[in-house]
């Protein structure tokens, strides 16, 4: 699967990189956090992997789903950052 990695250091492409076992999946990654500006660079992805200070409001994902977006990666303990009705609502129009 194509994958867009956002807000990623050099650390974050090294560790991404080794997980990726076999190169099952296109890893893109971006510095850039996702944002409602930088979501563009998600065109063309199946999935985006965001990390824990992204910006995963209404209008972020609205926007990323437009572009064919289907499935976000978090890598964050939490998810108090994804608005959740907005995701849900978004699960049933794709």
């Amino acid at each position: 699967m194509k994958v867009a990695v956002f807000n990623t250091k050099s650390y974050d492409r090294t560790f991404l990189t080794a997980a990726n076992v076999g190169g099952k999946h296109e890893l893109v990654f971006f510095e850039p956090h996702l944002t409602l500006e930088t979501s563009v660079l998600a065109a063309g992805f199946p999935a985006v992997c965001a990390f824990v200070n992204d910006c995963l409001d209404a209008k972020t994902l609205g926007a990323i789903a437009e572009k064919g977006v289907r499935l976000l990666a978090l890598r964050s303990a939490g998810f108090n950052h994804v608005d959740l009705a907005a995701a849900k609502d978004l699960d049933r129009v794709c």
